[in-house]
């Protein structure tokens, strides 16, 4: 078959008409893989011509132009979380961050404007875009995410704090079939940033030609259909269908149809070995020769039991690119040996985040007892005086590593010094004292007891793929036993740990890692300066009250939380650049004063392995969620050479 080419012409014998000039898109040649080729011979798959947008998306690649074919061969460990997925396949919102994270570029949008005051955006699609199955994206598709998602009561849009400002959910209106507008109570500078952070805009993720069969709004008869699968009801089914509240439930559905460059064919769960993503004939974008994104054919992510296993697959050259879970401290020198064997090499990553790991105790337990022990300031600076951190250091990452709080670089112009130093030195008996104030009863073990006599016990719950915490709580708990406090780690499967964890109430403890240390990075995610996000796991009441205070779970938070929230939102709703830091200020000497969360260290420059066959993979990307790693990047333009 021959490529698509969009020209225009002049008729013969035409006189010369001077026109303007054409848009790159309307000069070029496109062409399409070989598999898709066969399909279309077939007529199983319309002409490329038919499934390109007028104005499909041009992009660069990094190195060179690559070819069609090939598998990316990844892993999913534990069979647990999937939110990993969306770094490498799904990352397709209407804006998305440029690969150096300097700031935004269009995507799904082709073009998008803001009024003075930035509280009106205007958004511009493709025109002629396409889901997966070949039917039409436009804004009847955002349209219904907001009117029958976003603002339906009983759905789930926990996470879209990005659509408020003054108080207020953001306006939805379509001006035609591939324009809308966003139209927000007060101004909301930062809307383009935060519509490109990792997977929050969804707004890109609610086909309603699909989804419509499992709402009740459409379908008189969905409460029924959604208990004969097994659901409680219709709000239940759809959310899964949807994959809103689960990031599992995403990818778990191979039949909803996307716009991302690979789609799940055999789905996470559907097989016990492997989940295949495969490439997606309606995909909208091309490289600068016009050939049809993304270059690998497909991506193959193998289950395995565990991170160790992943190792050995990795040494012995069965991944192509990954970063996630095997990148630790402990296996950089045993993969460095390795290399040639396995006939890969390494990308560095830059650290964005806060901390190595972020120690988090419930502060909005359902326990009255817990909650108030955990409200204890005393409690927590006890805990955190009782870590021998340069310890930890030496032991867990070689040595590498700048003791200090979940906090800002000392380089960023926000540095405060209190919140990274303060509770950091190594001192049990300042812990002591401190706890002896606060629980001075102990059992014969020398462990401290509440008011009834039983033991306190403090239960941190662990995703057990995360062999960094694993390594780091086996010489953390000692020394918290050591000042009579019984802390102890529960590890679990990814999995459980989201429904335990990010979907549940009652827990003691957790810890995690992500936030921002500085930039962009740490006005978009402030999860351990202040409790604005649902990733602020040490107080998922507060940010519910934030959200809503009449939400169910939402929890009042006390005033000086309060007031940070309140800076936040003028953070938010500031477009001047100088405002916004001297909130931030403000926000940080309030987090300093609460203490909400202690840590560890530093992060220090982490890496990835890659396959040497694997082209156009920047050597240097930013490591954080939030960008996501590595899907700014353009994944859809890597290739085997």
């Amino acid at each position: 078959m021959q490529g698509l080419k969009r020209r225009a012409f002049l008729a013969a014998g035409t006189a010369a008409v001077l026109l303007p000039a054409l848009p790159v898109w309307a000069q070029m040649t496109f062409t399409e893989a070989e598999m898709l080729k066969d399909l279309v011979g077939e007529g199983k798959l319309p002409a490329l011509a038919d499934r390109l947008p007028l104005n499909p998306l041009i992009v660069t690649p990094l190195e060179r132009v690559g070819s069609h074919g090939g598998d990316w061969n990844s892993a999913i460990v534990g069979g647990g979380s999937l939110s990993m997925l969306f770094r490498y396949q799904a990352y397709e919102p209407l804006l998305r961050y440029s690969p150096d994270w300097s700031g935004v570029v269009p995507n799904v949008a082709e073009h998008y404007e803001a009024n003075a005051d930035a509280t009106e955006f205007t958004f511009r699609l493709r025109k002629g875009m396409k889901w997966s199955d070949g039917e039409p994206f436009t804004t009847e598709d955002i349209l219904f995410w907001y009117e029958d998602i976003f603002n339906y009561e009983g759905l789930d849009d926990v996470g879209q704090n990005h659509l408020r400002s003054g108080g207020k959910k953001a306006r939805f209106e379509a001006v035609d079939d591939v324009t809308f507008k966003v139209i927000f109570a007060a101004p909301n500078g930062l809307f383009p940033l935060r519509l490109a952070w990792a997977n929050d805009d969804q707004t890109t993720r609610a086909p309603k030609h699909y989804l419509k069969q499992f709402h009740i709004k459409y379908n008189k008869n969905a409460e029924e259909e959604a208990k004969k699968k097994g659901a409680s009801g219709w709000i239940q089914l759809f959310q899964r269908e949807a994959g809103l509240v689960v990031d599992n439930e995403f990818f778990q559905n191979s039949q909803r149809p996307v716009i991302h460059a690979w789609k799940m064919t055999v789905a996470p769960g559907q097989s016990t070995d492997r989940a295949i993503a495969e490439r997606n004939p309606f995909y909208w974008k091309v490289d600068t020769d016009g050939k049809q994104l993304p270059y690998l054919d497909r991506i193959v992510y193998q289950m395995v039991a565990d991170p160790q296993v992943l190792l050995l697959k990795a040494m012995q050259g069965e991944i192509d690119l990954m970063d996630q879970y095997i990148a630790t401290p402990a296996n950089r020198a045993v993969l460095y040996d390795a290399q040639e064997q396995g006939n890969f090499g390494f990308y560095t990553l830059t650290s964005t985040e806060t901390n190595e790991m972020v120690f988090q105790l419930n502060l909005n337990h359902p326990n009255e007892f817990k909650r108030q022990l955990y409200n204890n300031k005393d409690f927590r600076a006890a805990l955190s005086m009782s870590l021998d951190r340069q310890a930890i250091i030496d032991t867990v990452f070689i040595g590498q590593g700048t003791v200090s709080q979940p906090a800002l670089r000392a380089e960023d112009p926000l540095y405060n010094e209190r919140l990274a130093t303060q509770f950091t030195q190594y001192d049990p008996e300042g812990a002591n004292a401190l706890l002896d104030k606060i629980l001075p009863n102990k059992d014969g073990e020398g462990y401290r007891l509440d008011d009834s006599g039983k033991r306190v016990t403090v239960i941190f719950e662990i995703d057990q793929a995360r062999a960094t915490f694993l390594d780091i709580f086996q010489l953390a708990l000692p020394m918290f036993q050591a000042v009579g406090v019984d802390v102890q780690m529960r590890t679990m499967d990814r999995s459980l740990w989201e429904v335990r964890v990010r979907q549940g109430i009652e827990y003691d403890a957790t810890a995690h890692r992500f936030g921002g240390n500085g930039g962009i990075a740490a006005i978009l995610d402030p999860r351990y300066y202040i409790p604005n996000t649902t990733e602020a796991l040490y107080a998922k009441g507060w940010q519910l009250w934030y959200r809503d205070p009449s939400s169910k779970g939402a929890v009042e938070p006390p005033q000086p939380v309060k007031d940070a929230l309140t800076l936040y939102d003028r953070v938010l709703g500031s477009a001047n650049p100088d405002e916004q830091k001297k909130l931030m200020a403000e926000i940080l000497e309030i987090a300093a004063d609460q203490f909400y969360v202690f840590g560890i260290c530093l992060p220090t420059d982490s890496y990835g392995v890659v396959k040497k066959d694997m082209r156009n993979v920047p050597e240097t990307m930013p490591n954080s969620w939030g960008y996501p790693t590595p899907a700014p990047a353009n994944p859809e333009t890597f290739f085997k050479a």
